[in-house]
């Protein structure tokens, strides 16, 4: 798993690459929380290279969320490929976040 930040924008564009799964996601919520910590106010997920996530990365993008919410932020997701959308539509997750079917729509928002 690989990840990356650029700024566009207004937004903090991370992408990440890979597989997301219990071996990685340790090491990946280290990484969000450290960017949390940095105060963004409006953080896109270009998730384009994902390929894989479990139920461990699912609970860090509930993390994300859920902070982003608290300091009144926008969290968004974009680029998901259609193994991972299914995942997000069959765990209901696709109600509860912000998903853009590209990077330039979701900066837009």
């Amino acid at each position: 798993m690989k990840l990356s930040k650029e700024k566009l924008n207004d937004a903090l564009v991370l992408t990440v690459e890979g597989r997301l799964d219990t071996t990685q996601s340790d090491a990946f919520e280290k990484d969000i929380i450290q960017i949390l910590d940095e105060g963004e106010q409006k953080i896109i997920l270009d998730c384009s290279g994902l390929n894989y996530i479990s139920s461990s990365g699912l609970r860090i993008f509930l993390i994300i969320q859920k902070k982003m919410m608290g300091i009144g932020g926008q969290f968004s997701i974009c680029s998901l490929q259609p193994a991972i959308m299914e995942v997000f539509d069959m765990s209901g997750f696709s109600m509860i976040f912000s998903i853009h079917p590209d990077l330039e729509t979701a900066l837009k928002q």
